[in-house]
């Protein structure tokens, strides 16, 4: 005898397609899920990666700032001694200039020559005095301009002016400070200088 399926194939066909729709709906959000939570956690151990890499540069370029700080504070320390031990070199070479220098003036000063002020402003020295005439002034400065410690001396002012009648001429000249044998040494520099690039 002959079987009718009298059952809605088709109710049933439809309802286990949307059955396996909805398991494969579901199976394709959770691996979305999971996919997106595996992101998540990647970038998250990437950015904490990063971010400890960043803290330790910070960490090094803030020792280096220190490094470069206390580096400045010893150039400024060393600047400071450097220039003290200028001026301490200066003092010691110039110790026994104004010894050599009152010898000088008194080792060049004529008869009928007589000085009443000497001011010194660096290496420019100020000669204030009186004279029996312009012709001893004139032997005086020849006097200074071949003296090892002083050259260059410039007459300001020379007038007959003096209360004094045996010395009437008053006169005011200046003349440059100076070490003898500075000129060789600078000479014998350049020499060794030129020599050396040679």
């Amino acid at each position: 005898m002959a079987r009718i399926n009298l059952l809605p194939w088709r109710a049933e066909r439809r309802r286990q397609r949307q059955n396996e729709f909805y398991g494969l709906l579901g199976a394709a959000a959770v691996l979305g899920l999971v996919l997106a939570f595996g992101l998540f956690w990647y970038y998250g151990e990437q950015i904490k990666g990063q971010s400890g890499r960043n803290a330790y540069l910070q960490e090094q370029i803030d020792d280096l700032d220190e490094a470069i700080t206390a580096i400045q504070e010893l150039e400024a320390t060393k600047s400071q001694l450097l220039a003290r031990k200028q001026v301490i070199e200066q003092l010691q070479a110039n110790r026994s200039q104004m010894v050599h220098l009152f010898d000088e003036l008194v080792r060049t000063i004529p008869e009928g020559v007589r000085l009443s002020s000497i001011k010194q402003a660096g290496d420019q020295l100020t000669l204030e005095g009186t004279a029996q005439s312009n012709a001893r002034v004139s032997s005086y400065m020849r006097n200074l301009g071949v003296s090892g410690w002083m050259k260059n001396p410039d007459l300001n002012i020379i007038e007959a002016k003096g209360e004094d009648k045996g010395m009437p001429y008053q006169f005011t000249l200046r003349v440059t400070l100076t070490k003898p044998g500075a000129k060789e040494d600078e000479v014998m520099f350049e020499d060794e200088s030129q020599a050396g690039g040679a």
